[in-house]
């Protein structure tokens, strides 16, 4: 039997990038995917995009515009609407460089019943040229959240049932909610997770995260804020720089 796997895309005003997204969705070879768009409400062109793509999808895509409360808001309603077996989040700027991964991902599911997630690695790409290659996440293999180590949310895959059993996305963190549901599954649940040493997707440089200096500090703020509401010790001061080196470390790889 062969699972269903849930993509969701979250996007708002993407219609210069939205289209590599859905068509690197339907370029998987692995056939039993509901794909989710939750839509902000764009006052571009991105839903004549979607309606564009989605008689490709034979019945397998889902979409809803509407206003929400921001990236996390609309994350959490796509997790709602889903009801595959397996769940993952695929970005309206980002694509998959890989038309197996989705498979990879459900055979190593099927191969370890025990497992509750999955991760990979992951390459920044710049905003104009996919193929030109910034920065590679190279995730490497599972160690606590405060030393720095975290996988890219954008690779991270996982039962439906551990959002049911944890939660969703917490909306009291505004640009560290991913950070904090994946300490929250991983460091405080400990959720069993399986590493695929494997890049699966590319991500446009450019996030609601770096777009200034004041973001970059506020999301660090938050992080140290996420250990604290899951009573995780860190050290406040030495763990910003913990997360930092490793990603400029990342760089020119």
């Amino acid at each position: 039997m062969f699972p269903l796997f849930s993509l969701i895309t979250v996007s708002y005003n993407s219609s210069k990038t939205i289209s590599d997204t859905i068509q690197s969705v339907l370029n998987q070879t692995y056939n039993d995917i509901e794909y989710i768009i939750v839509d902000g409400n764009s006052n571009d062109n991105t839903i004549d995009i979607i309606k564009e793509f989605e008689p490709k999808f034979n019945g397998r895509m889902h979409w809803v515009s509407e206003p929400d409360k921001g990236l996390y808001d609309a994350m959490n309603k796509g997790l709602k609407m889903a009801t595959g077996d397996i769940v993952g989040i695929i970005n309206s700027d980002d694509l998959f460089c890989d038309s197996e991964a989705v498979l990879k991902v459900v055979n190593l599911f099927k191969s370890n019943r025990a497992l509750d997630g999955v991760y990979a690695d992951l390459y920044y790409v710049a905003q104009d040229d996919t193929q030109k290659i910034i920065r590679k996440w190279v995730t490497g293999s599972q160690k606590p959240f405060s030393t720095g180590w975290h996988p890219a949310h954008p690779t991270l895959y996982l039962r439906s049932s551990v959002y049911s059993k944890y939660g969703l996305f917490d909306l009291n963190f505004r640009l560290a909610a991913d950070f904090e549901i994946m300490l929250r599954f991983l460091d405080n649940y400990k959720i069993k997770v399986a590493y695929l040493p494997e890049s699966f997707v590319k991500m446009r440089l450019g996030g609601e995260t770096n777009k200034s200096i004041q973001n970059i500090y506020n999301q660090n703020v938050e992080c140290v804020k996420s250990f604290e509401k899951n009573k995780i010790e860190v050290n406040k001061l030495l763990y910003p720089l913990k997360r930092l080196i490793p990603k400029l470390l990342q760089y020119g790889k």
